[in-house]
């Protein structure tokens, strides 16, 4: 019976550690990665600007062949709205174009509904560099108590970092592709 009373204690004991340590996470996150492509910003911009684009560089995309994809408002820029409904790797959700300065800003309202729901904000911003763009793909939001337990045990930047690694690329490579070929 002792025994059972210490393991029920160190485990109290633990819950509350990490309850602790999700405490002292930061009330919002960001994560931000950068690339830079051989192109111009005219050339960058309509591949994210335009959610019909995004089949084609979008990370998330190759997860669920069976996707569900639902484009309304606008056909691109402010007020293009994009649904999606797939598989438990890419949930349910909503993005809404907010803010659009051609060239250069896309800013996007990003609404997750499952596997859980988070209201978040991606930007897209486009900065020339000589020949070449800076493109920065950053999202920010609110940060949970929830999520801030969850961040005890994973590294979300990392996590979904990899990812906008993947897109940038994806984005890379099919700009500096119409740079090449004129189109």
């Amino acid at each position: 019976m002792q025994l059972l009373v210490i393991i029920l204690a160190l485990a109290v004991l633990a819950v509350l550690v990490i309850l602790a340590i999700a405490a002292t996470k930061p009330a919002t996150f960001s994560i931000s990665r950068t690339t830079d492509i051989d192109a111009a910003p005219d050339t960058i911009f309509p591949l994210i600007n335009d959610f019909h684009n995004w089949r084609d560089w979008s990370p998330w995309e190759a997860l669920d062949p069976d996707l569900k994809r639902k484009m309304s408002g606008a056909e691109s820029g402010q007020g293009a709205v994009y649904e999606w409904d797939g598989n438990k790797k890419v949930g349910s959700g909503r993005m809404e174009i907010i803010e659009v300065t051609a060239p250069n800003k896309v800013v996007i309202k990003l609404d997750f509904l499952t596997p859980f729901e988070a209201h978040n904000v991606a930007r897209f911003t486009m900065e020339p560099k000589g020949g070449e763009t800076r493109l920065n793909w950053e999202m920010t939001g609110p940060s949970p108590f929830m999520s801030k337990v969850m961040q005890v045990f994973m590294n979300f930047d990392k996590m979904v970092g990899k990812d906008f690694e993947k897109g940038l690329a994806s984005l890379k490579a099919i700009a500096e592709r119409k740079r090449l070929s004129g189109s």
